[in-house]
């Protein structure tokens, strides 16, 4: 049987929110649950690979939106006391749900009637919380995008990057307009990772005839798009979906 290639390729997108007006503002919590959730996890997995001496590739697209929020000093001071305030509360409900613990008034969780079944999911909590702020704060020094160059740097990551405000390309009214969505998202990505990107992703996979020239003429060498904008192709390519087309 012959061998083929598996491509992992993973995308990362999130709007720019950023409100220096408001002390607090609820849609950065979207961007935060995002980074503690996935982007963090992600970036210790890969710490683990490398560890443990395992040879990876994986292909991950990091919108310029999301390398912006990344880098921002006001986005990445107000993660981290996003992040003490979940590791408070996660602490307090270690401490609320541990079996037959008394409480600051000495009052046994049993009178309480705490379910001590939910303790080890608050310890899973502070623990996790308490990563995070390691591989953000200490490792990492609140920046993410220097995470996934040092992974690039290494020929394990391939970060591509993506138009630069996410748009629907094909809904874009002029040329320039597509033209200017793609050099600003080039531009972005090299003051970031310090090369020009090789690929890109297009928003929602969107295709439409002649975008091919506008990204190879900024230097793009390869995209992708869903299935059917192969099997649909005019001409159909010789391979269908099972390989790539140049």
């Amino acid at each position: 049987m012959e061998k083929g290639y598996l491509a992992l390729l993973l995308h990362a997108h999130l709007p720019f929110i950023r409100h220096p007006e408001y002390e607090e503002f609820l849609e950065e919590d979207w961007l935060f649950e995002a980074i503690t959730e996935t982007y963090i996890p992600l970036v210790d997995v890969y710490d683990g690979l490398l560890e443990d001496n395992v040879d990876f590739r994986i292909t991950m697209s990091i919108t310029p939106p999301l390398c912006e929020m990344f880098v921002d000093p006001l986005l990445q001071s107000r993660y981290l006391r996003h992040l003490d305030k979940l590791i408070a509360l996660a602490n307090e409900e270690v401490h609320r749900t541990r079996p037959h613990s008394m409480d600051r008034q000495g009052v046994s969780s049993s009178r309480r009637g705490t379910d001590s079944t939910y303790h080890h999911a608050a310890l899973m909590y502070a623990e996790r919380f308490t990563r995070a702020r390691y591989v953000f704060e200490e490792k990492y020094h609140r920046n993410l995008v220097f995470a996934f160059k040092k992974f690039q740097d290494l020929g394990k990551l391939e970060v591509i990057t993506c138009a630069a405000t996410h748009p629907f390309l094909p809904f874009l009214v002029t040329p320039e307009a597509i033209r200017a969505q793609i050099a600003v998202a080039k531009t972005n990505y090299t003051k970031h990772f310090g090369r020009p990107p090789r690929g890109i992703w297009l928003a929602e996979c969107a295709y439409f005839p002649g975008l091919d020239r506008q990204l190879k003429d900024l230097g793009i060498r390869y995209f992708f798009v869903d299935s059917h904008g192969l099997v649909c192709g005019n001409p159909r390519p010789v391979y269908d979906v099972f390989a790539p087309v140049y």
